[in-house]
């Protein structure tokens, strides 16, 4: 007698419970995840596409330069000139709706294994998880859950990129010098406030790494979820698979590719402070703290004189 464990027979079992429990919960759940989407979608479909690519110049420009703002312009111009620029607004809006998502759960997940030890013991097998089992394995309770459409795109995408979230928030807050964070404890700081004013600042960089992260790995997903109707580059991808549509594939590819450079270069730029902007920014701030210094010391020749500073008009 053949010997085999049901595992199959007791996962579908427990996803048509959940189908039938809380079949109510997830319609509410799909209607949300459309109604972002489709807002998302009309903020960057409601404009001529040139004035979006302008206003994308200027925005890269500010982050990184005038280099990449000619890079972005070219590349939009290229995704507009092999006519997939609807395609491509879609495939944003669901990269930005499942990343922002992610984002949303992986930071206090991160936050919170951080903090605690017994979380993150919990934590690490689960995303662990998540990363390695294979993508395509998502869409299928998806699918049954959320129906044909953006939703279980959506629900995918969210499930593979939110790790790399998780674990470089964690890592980022673990990472801060202790020696900080007893100083502020010395001083009497609460550490809801150490982690606001200190903790976080100081783990930024690794926590743009992690949004980084998700937005490249949601990408990944577009071409998966074009599988399940959600549409834009990756029903193109898949329908010239169908096909054997090389050049449809291609343009279809290379306008993801554009896609996954804009999106990586401008978070990038936010986490290593790059650009006009910031360094507009950092100039700013080190004009302040010279003329705190300045007044600082002023306030301190004059006391040593004797003499009280004289109030300014």
């Amino acid at each position: 007698m053949e010997f085999r464990i049901p595992v199959g027979t007791w996962i579908d079992g427990f996803f048509d419970w959940l189908e039938d429990s809380f079949s109510w919960l997830f319609e509410a759940l799909r209607q949300l995840f459309i109604w972002m989407f489709d807002a998302v979608d009309w903020v960057f479909a409601t404009p001529p596409a040139l004035v979006v690519i302008a206003l994308v110049a200027v925005a890269a420009l500010l982050a990184r330069g005038w280099k990449f703002a000619v890079g972005a312009t070219f590349g939009l111009l290229f995704i507009m000139g092999v006519n997939q620029w609807d395609n491509a607004i879609d495939s944003l809006a669901l990269v930005l709706v499942a990343a922002f998502l992610a984002v949303v759960i992986s930071l206090p997940l991160g936050i919170w294994a951080a903090r605690n030890d017994t979380v993150s013991k919990i934590l690490k097998p689960v995303m662990d998880f998540l990363q390695t089992l294979p993508a395509f394995v998502y869409l299928v309770p998806a699918l049954g859950l959320f129906r044909i459409g953006v939703a279980p795109g959506i629900i995918a995408t969210l499930i593979f990129a939110m790790a790399p979230g998780v674990r470089l928030t964690e890592l980022g807050i673990r990472g801060v010098d202790k020696e900080v964070v007893e100083a502020g404890q010395a001083f009497g700081a609460h550490p809801r406030r150490i982690l606001r004013q200190i903790q976080i600042p100081l783990a930024m960089p690794s926590i743009m790494a992690g949004i980084n992260q998700i937005i490249m790995l949601s990408l990944s997903m577009v071409v998966i979820a074009g599988l399940v109707g959600a549409g834009g580059l990756g029903g193109d991808v898949a329908q010239a698979i169908s096909a054997l549509n090389v050049s449809l594939g291609f343009e279809a590819g290379l306008s993801v590719v554009v896609l996954a450079i804009l999106l990586d270069r401008f978070t990038a730029s936010f986490g290593k402070g790059l650009g006009l902007y910031s360094r507009w920014r950092r100039s700013y701030v080190a004009k302040k703290e010279a003329d705190q210094q300045a007044r600082f010391d002023a306030e301190e020749e004059v006391a040593r004189g004797g003499r009280r500073p004289v109030a300014s008009h």
